[in-house]
Order: C-alpha cells, then sequence, then structure tokens
C-alpha cells in the first residue's frame, strides 16, 4: 500500500465509525444524546430551512401545508440516503487501500466506489473477487452493515410512525372539546355547556399520560417534531396548549374540582416544554405572551360559561406568572414549524399593540408618496 492508500484507509474507517456512532444515537439510543455532535442533526436543521422557505413561497395555504407535512418522510429518507452514501465512499476508501488484494485489482477509485455500492446494497455481480484475508473482511463487514442498516430504516419508520400515532389520537379526539384550531377557554366553556365539567379531570389525566408519552418519543427521535396533522387546523404544539391553557385557567381563576389533576398537568407539561427547549435550543425571556386585557375577556367569558371565578386581581397575576414558564418555548416552537395560529399560540402579529413598526425607510417613502 502507498501512502496515499493508508491516508485513504485511514479517512475510509473515519467516515465508517462516524456513521455507526451516528447511527447509535439518532436511531439505536432510545434517550437524546447529551451534548453529542450528531451529523442528523446538522443535516435536518438546514434541510428545514430551505424546505420552509420554498413551501411559503405560495399564496395557496393548502398547498404550503401540503409542502410542509412531505418534510419529516423526506427528511427520514434523506438521512438514511447520506448514511448510505458516507458507508460507501468510507468502504470504498478502505478498498482502494486493498486493491491488491481484489481480483482483477479496481483500476481507480470511482471502481472501489461501485464495488463498495454493489457490496452494500447488495448487488454484486461477481466481476470483482476478493482474494486476500483483509479484502474479503472488509466485503463481510460492508454487506452486514448493508442489512443492518436496512433493518435499522424499517424499525425507525414503524417506531416514528407508531409514535405519531399515538400523538395523533388524542390530538384528533380534542376537536370536540376545544375546537379546531383548539382553545383553552373553549374546554372549559363547552365542557361548561354540555355539563362535563367533572369530565375536565379525565382530560387532564389523559393529557398528562400524552405529555409522558411525548416527552420519551420526541425527546430521543427529535425528527417526530416535524411530522404535521393530517387534519386542518390541527398541531400537536396548539392542542397541548389549549389543554396547559386549560389547566391554568383552572388553577388561577376558576374553582373547580379538576384544580389537582390541572397542576398534575402542568407540572408534566413544564418539565416537556423545558426538555423540548433544550433540544431545540429555545432562548426568551419568560413572558406569558397574553396580555392582561384578554385575560380579562377570558373570564367575562367564564362567568358567563357559569363558573364561579376568584379574584380577578389574585388570578391575573397567578395566571401570567404560570404561563410565562411554558408561553414563550412553545410560540417559538409554533413559529419554527409554521403551526397554524390558535387563540393563544403562534403568530399574534393580529394585536394591534404587538403590530411591528415599518422600518424608517419604509415609513419615510410611504411620507413621501403622500406628499405628492
Amino acid at each position: 500500500m502507498t501512502v496515499v492508500q493508508i491516508g485513504g484507509s485511514v479517512v475510509g474507517l473515519a467516515l465508517i465509525v462516524t456513521v455507526f456512532y451516528d447511527l447509535f444515537q439518532t436511531v439505536v439510543l432510545p434517550r437524546p444524546a447529551v451534548r453529542k455532535v450528531q451529523l442528523a442533526r446538522g443535516i435536518v436543521r438546514p434541510m428545514w430551512l430551505i424546505w420552509r422557505w420554498v413551501s411559503q413561497r405560495t399564496t395557496r395555504l393548502e398547498r404550503s401545508e401540503a409542502r410542509l407535512a412531505a418534510f419529516a418522510p423526506i427528511a427520514l429518507l434523506s438521512l438514511f440516503l447520506v448514511w448510505a452514501v458516507v458507508l460507501v465512499v468510507g468502504y470504498g476508501l478502505l478498498l482502494d487501500g486493498l486493491a491488491g488484494q481484489i481480483r482483477p485489482p479496481p483500476p481507480d477509485f470511482i471502481t472501489s466506489i461501485y464495488i463498495s455500492a454493489s457490496t452494500l446494497v447488495p448487488l454484486s455481480y461477481g466481476d470483482f473477487v476478493p482474494e486476500g484475508g483483509m479484502a474479503r473482511l472488509v466485503i463481510i463487514a460492508e454487506s452486514a452493515t448493508g442489512v443492518a442498516l436496512a433493518a435499522l430504516a424499517i424499525t425507525l419508520l414503524f417506531s416514528l410512525y407508531e409514535s405519531f400515532r399515538s400523538r395523533e389520537e388524542l390530538v384528533v379526539s380534542l376537536d370536540a372539546l376545544a375546537g379546531a384550531p383548539p382553545s383553552g377557554l373553549q374546554i372549559l366553556e363547552t365542557a361548561a355547556k354540555h355539563g362535563m365539567r367533572p369530565e375536565l379531570t379525565e382530560t387532564f389525566d389523559e393529557w398528562r399520560r400524552w405529555s409522558a408519552m411525548v416527552l420519551e418519543s420526541h425527546l430521543a427521535y427529535p425528527l417526530l417534531v416535524y411530522f404535521r396533522s393530517s387534519h386542518d387546523n390541527e398541531a400537536w404544539i396548539n392542542s397541548f396548549g389549549a389543554v396547559m391553557d386549560a389547566a391554568v385557567l383552572i388553577i388561577s381563576t376558576v374553582d373547580d374540582d379538576s384544580e389537582g389533576p390541572a397542576r398534575l398537568m402542568v407540572r408534566i407539561g413544564n418539565h416537556l416544554v423545558e426538555d423540548m427547549s433544550w433540544v431545540f435550543g429555545l432562548k426568551g425571556a419568560t413572558d406569558g405572551i397574553v396580555e392582561r386585557a384578554e385575560y380579562q375577556v377570558a373570564v367575562d367569558r367564564l362567568i358567563k360559561a357559569g363558573y364561579r371565578v376568584r379574584d380577578t386581581e389574585a388570578g391575573w397575576k397567578q395566571f401570567a406568572e404560570l404561563r410565562s414558564k411554558y408561553a414563550s418555548p412553545l410560540n417559538q416552537m409554533a413559529h419554527w414549524l409554521v403551526i397554524p395560529p390558535a387563540e393563544w399560540i403562534g403568530d399574534r402579529s393580529y394585536i394591534p399593540h404587538r403590530a411591528k413598526i415599518a422600518p424608517r425607510s419604509r415609513r419615510h417613502k410611504a411620507a413621501a408618496g403622500e406628499s405628492k
């Protein structure tokens, strides 16, 4: 082996080890990798930024949603394609360094890549036969790697879709109670209207278990975050936020027997938000987002629905404090994923006090146009 071939073999071995390490963290390890470098994360996030920008280059909402919904499956296939390509190159570099042990010897690196690719798939036609012990070992290892990669792809696909199905079942069932898009205030109003206030306890218990399930599955496989609901005006972030808002309203404002389950829901929900913020690197000031006037409107609606309301001034302070722990991260995730806005979650630019002031250059142009 020449110095170049030795160097190429070292690089090839490094590429193979890197892919194995990334596959272990991304697919095999059933928990988030702590302070580790992941190729998957470096691929998915830039890909999402480009995909999101392209998907929003249309005025038709249904087309944009359809494109955004296609991202997660395509990203998953792209990850396995990238892993496969890197493995082919890595094993190709090893085989190129062992060219003397293959008959006939591959004349160039492209031919070594061909041998590697046909072995990984595997589609070997027998036109190149390893004769040396090390070359045979590399061929066997790559063939086993190809089988393992296919098995991991199938396993991950079924695991992701099972987690997605479990997540969406409760999201869809919340429609009848919370509306679409969902609202925490609507949950309480519907429960009062149909005499279902005792069922609020069951709702909070179900969503507490749901939060624990999402906490485990979405932290282990962050790609699940990009899987969008197949129903209009629905998103798991909005539904989760609506249940959290309903629980916070119960705790801070309304006298109801479901206060205990509501507190447990908020505790597990805050844990979910905290860990998701860590995974996605979300940072921001603690802000309840909802303004005092909006809270007062909610209180008036609750009184009209038949609830007994506590002192509104103390209730407002507790409401703002409790909501500040999860509102900002949820809003950031909603913006990142381009989620359809709900009542208190997502894009709030339509609210007058949050309207942005136009840039100075634009204001000058507008003033110049008026003067003409």
